[in-house]
């Protein structure tokens, strides 16, 4: 495997396999040359893992805060509150929609649900990603000297926790159809927690074991077309 992927996951390296990621998988189905906006898009990390899977989509974006100077070149940004601002891209103009780890950090999904089931093209897809409830089960790191979210509480921007459940139920009112639900992981991260069990803490090791667990959730849902 290619140094750039043993380090730090490039998607290039996972075009020919994205099954590995589940991430990358649902991002792989998006159509040639079509449009997928991030939702909650923060530091920009996962937009430019999707560029470097499928470089010929059209990326846009949007968060409350964001960090757009990070975010791959030529991807289209704005400002929003998600529970205030319906978002400036015409009805039916993506083809792939992406929220993670945004709906708990919400009180109230209304607006987000309708704006999704707008922006999607007629047999476009969302995913959507969110923390497990296993989560609030699992050891809190504390004060550890790697901040690392592993209960679901060591997260103090963290409003409620949002279940796989309720996020099909907002779905399936905003007139989409779930077409699945599961836990994400990146096996790769995941087989890695066997090396990394040992060794002293590290972000690479609250990383493989965060994997290993199965600490997200995911809901993928489509618009009727």
């Amino acid at each position: 495997m290619p140094v750039e992927c043993r380090e730090a996951m490039n998607w290039k390296c996972l075009r020919p396999f994205p099954w590995l990621d589940t991430r990358a998988r649902f991002v792989a189905r998006t159509p040639r040359g079509g449009t997928l906006l991030d939702l909650g898009s923060w530091d920009g990390e996962t937009l430019g893992h999707i560029a470097e899977l499928r470089p010929d989509l059209k990326l846009f974006a949007a968060d409350k805060a964001g960090e757009p100077e990070k975010y791959p070149p030529g991807c289209e940004f704005r400002r929003a509150d998600f529970e205030t601002d319906t978002l400036p891209w015409p009805d039916g103009s993506m083809d792939t929609i992406t929220c993670m780890h945004l709906v708990e950090h919400l009180r109230n999904l209304d607006l987000l649900r309708r704006e999704v089931a707008r922006l999607l093209k007629p047999g476009g897809q969302v995913y959507f990603e969110t923390p497990h409830p296993k989560t609030l089960a699992l050891p809190s790191l504390g004060k550890s000297a790697i901040p690392f979210t592993m209960n679901f509480h060591d997260d103090p921007t963290h409003v409620r926790l949002v279940t796989p459940g309720e996020l099909a139920e907002v779905s399936q009112r905003g007139g989409l159809r779930i077409e699945a639900t599961g836990i994400s992981r990146n096996w790769l991260f995941a087989v890695s927690h066997l090396a990394y069990a040992w060794r002293p803490p590290s972000r690479k090791k609250y990383t493989a074991r965060i994997h290993w667990l199965g600490w997200s959730a995911y809901v993928v849902a489509r618009k009727p077309g």
